[in-house]
């Protein structure tokens, strides 16, 4: 049985794996990526995009770095949404999947 305390778990684990990312990079290319994202959603109208859009081009990297990690209501909300999708590989994102598989999602 799937429970959101479950898939929010899940849904952090996976921030955590961004923000490592992109620590490791001096670039910071995961956030050029997530603007890319921002902007491709917002063309196609999806209206969740706008937040992280403002932020992304408004907050420093510790900010933005906050809020992916942010424990609270607000922080779960914008995870349901993230523009950073495709920073992990195919089989990092399916290990955390593994790693949860036998949680109560």
């Amino acid at each position: 049985m799937r429970t959101h305390a479950g898939i929010d778990a899940r849904s952090l684990a996976m921030a955590r794996a961004v923000v490592a990312h992109i620590d490791a990079d001096p670039r910071r290319g995961g956030l050029d990526r997530a603007r890319a994202t921002c902007r491709r959603w917002l063309a196609q109208g999806v209206a969740a995009a706008a937040e992280w859009a403002r932020m992304l081009d408004a907050a420093p990297w510790e900010e933005i770095r906050r809020i992916l990690l942010d424990p609270s209501e607000a922080g779960r909300a914008l995870r349901q949404n993230s523009p950073f999708c495709g920073i992990l590989s195919p089989r990092e994102r399916w290990a955390i999947y593994r790693e949860f598989a036998g949680h109560d999602l």
